[in-house]
């Protein structure tokens, strides 16, 4: 894994707003510009009555940390409510969730590592996905019960 030397400067202009493949939520890569092997840094902007995948990971720490808004989190069965500036900093073995069981928008930045190069775009690895989505992604927490999320696009 090598380290990225020097540094780099993001500017918000730079960056690209996308929505996340299995649950449509919109986010934006900080650190995919910059080619860093141990880090990656998302924006994660959860609508009102949302959720991200519930998945754990095989090597990567994540740290959780709210912006905007109360986030909540779902870190195996416990769910955590973090204020606006709080962080939660989770081990890869545990699954969890963000999600939004609010009627306003959150905002979440969400760091890890070290990068888990098997999942980037382009990798040539093959991973075997039930590594970090052993039990159904798409399931919502309790806290959205009879609450339909991804959208039907």
């Amino acid at each position: 894994m090598k380290t990225f030397q020097g540094y780099q400067l993001i500017k918000p202009e730079d960056l690209h707003w996308r929505h996340s493949n299995l649950m449509r939520i919109p986010n934006a890569d900080y650190l995919e510009r910059t080619g860093s092997e141990n880090l990656g840094a998302r924006l994660w902007r959860l609508p009102p009555k949302s959720a991200n995948t519930l998945h754990k990971h095989i090597r990567a720490e994540e740290f959780y940390f709210v912006l905007e808004g109360t986030g909540r989190l779902r870190v195996g069965d416990k769910t955590l409510t973090v204020p606006r500036y709080g962080g939660a900093l989770v081990g890869p073995d545990q699954l969890r969730q963000v999600f939004n069981d609010t009627d306003a928008e959150v905002l979440w930045l969400i760091i890890g590592g070290p990068e888990e190069l098997e999942f980037l775009q382009g990798s040539k690895s093959q991973m075997d996905l039930s590594l970090i989505y052993p039990v159904d992604p798409k399931q919502l927490p309790k806290e959205l019960t009879g609450v339909q999320w991804p959208p039907q696009t």
